[in-house]
Parts: C-alpha cells; structure tokens; sequence
C-alpha cells in the first residue's frame, strides 16, 4: 500500500463534492455519480468495476488495507481522509470509514428479463432498495421506476438494497404508462394486485415474461395505470390487515412466480 496524503479540512473542494452527492439527487444525476458506503458496498462496487475512487478514513486504513490494495492493483484512485474531513461526507451517524465513488450504469432500452418489479411512485427508500434485493434473490430479474420513486442511488436506498443495485438492472422512466405499454407490446403481461381480482394463487398459468405492478404506499396504483394491467390478483388476507407493505407483495408475488417456473 502506497503511502498516501491525507485531506485533513472538510472545506476540501473534493470532500465539498462528495458530500454533495451524497445529499442531492440532482447532484447525481448531473454527474451520473453516487457514493456507496461500508465495507460490504465499497466491496461490492470493486468487485462489479463500478468505482471510480476508493475514500477511506485515516484511522481505518489498516482496516481496510485489502480494499485498498484492490483499488490500487485496479489503478482507482484511493483518497485517505481525516474522521472529521469523512464524517462531512458520509450519511450515516457511526460511519464505517469506507467508500466507493461509484459511476451510474447506463440504463438504454428497457428490460428484457423474464421478470420485471415496475415500481410508480413507492417514497419510501427501504421498500424500493428491499425490492432489488428481491429481484437480486429471484434473479434474472430488472426493476422499472417511474420518476416520483425513491432515488436508486440515495444513502438510504443504497443501504437497504445490501450490493443489488450493482447486480439488478435497473430502468427509471419519466413516462411510466407509456413504458409499461412497450412492456406489454413486447409480450409482457402486466399483474397488478386489486381487490377485485383473481385469488392470486389460483391464477392461470403465468407468462413467459411478467411484470409486476407495484404502487404508492399510501394510494396504491394511479387508476390509469391499473387499467393497463392484463391480469388483476388479489393476495389472500385472511387475518386483521387491509394491506401488505409495497415491498412485502412484490415478494410474494415474484417468489411464487419463480416457484412455478422452477416446477416447470
């Protein structure tokens, strides 16, 4: 491990940057960029080829040596900071001491994966990082958003997705109806969970291609968009709750859709 300079001041212009990344979600689209923190993403964003720069601590550089060591045998940048100069970065109240600067994949076309998870307007950060973690788990398997989800590459999401966001791709769109028509021209049928529909386990055979309709927490689905889906479910909810978390009924969904094709 070479012998590196450590950036002492948080007013650093390099640290300026990265704490803006880390904030602002327009910050990261314009520079198609965004931080992954601790251990296990900054190892994760090495491994994929996704890190464009290693950032680690003073104090957590021995910690960290083999990291370290990977980035530089890559030929990426290592930066060592001071606690004070990495705390004006990081997100987090008991940071790690390590992350990646991480370049944003590029997302052309949309999915053409047995299994899509089409998110419109889920807020919440935990339920749409939990989702890639399910595609991840399911596996062959891509994640759609309209625009007014949860930022993929915001600290929170990150952290809930535990290294899918660098394994399952991800599409977001600004016109979310007209993307799912492509979907369904495309020979996707769209399922879409409703209180009028079908038993969800009593369903006919699935698709060959399936994409999983996925609303707002609060409101669910916008009534334009339900009206697009091809088949409507509904998950057995014989106990007390009205509903299921967002991110729950996708799970339920994709993993009896896997079920049945692993039968097959």
């Amino acid at each position: 491990m070479s012998a590196l300079t450590v950036i002492t001041s948080p007013h650093n212009p390099m640290v300026q940057g990265w704490r803006t990344l880390n904030h602002s979600r327009k910050a990261r689209a314009e520079a198609q960029a965004f931080l992954a923190e601790g251990e296990h993403m900054a190892e994760e964003a090495l491994k994929t080829g996704w890190a464009s720069a290693l950032i680690c601590a003073e104090n957590a550089a021995g910690r960290y040596a083999e990291l370290i060591r990977n980035a530089e045998t890559a030929g990426i940048p290592v930066h060592m900071l001071s606690v004070r100069a990495l705390e004006a970065v990081t997100d987090t109240k008991t940071p790690q001491g390590v992350l990646c600067v991480c370049r944003m994949p590029s997302a052309d076309g949309l999915p053409d994966l047995p299994l899509v998870a089409a998110l419109e307007n889920v807020q919440d950060p935990g339920n749409v990082g939990t989702v890639l973690r399910t595609m991840d788990a399911v596996g062959n398997a891509g994640v759609l958003l309209s625009c007014e989800c949860a930022d993929v590459f915001a600290p929170k999401t990150l952290r809930a997705t535990m290294g899918a966001v660098f394994r399952v791709p991800v599409w977001v769109t600004e016109d979310f109806r007209s993307a799912l028509e492509m979907l369904k021209a495309r020979d996707y049928r769209l399922m879409a969970g409703a209180l009028d529909g079908t038993p969800f386990y009593e369903r006919p055979e699935d698709a060959e291609r399936t994409c999983l309709l996925i609303g707002n927490e609060g409101q669910g689905l916008i009534a334009e968009t339900a009206a697009l889906a091809q088949q409507k479910v509904r998950l057995p909810m014989p106990g007390g709750a009205e509903s299921l978390n967002a991110a729950v009924a996708c799970a339920v969904m994709a993993y009896d859709v896997l079920r049945r094709r692993l039968e097959k």
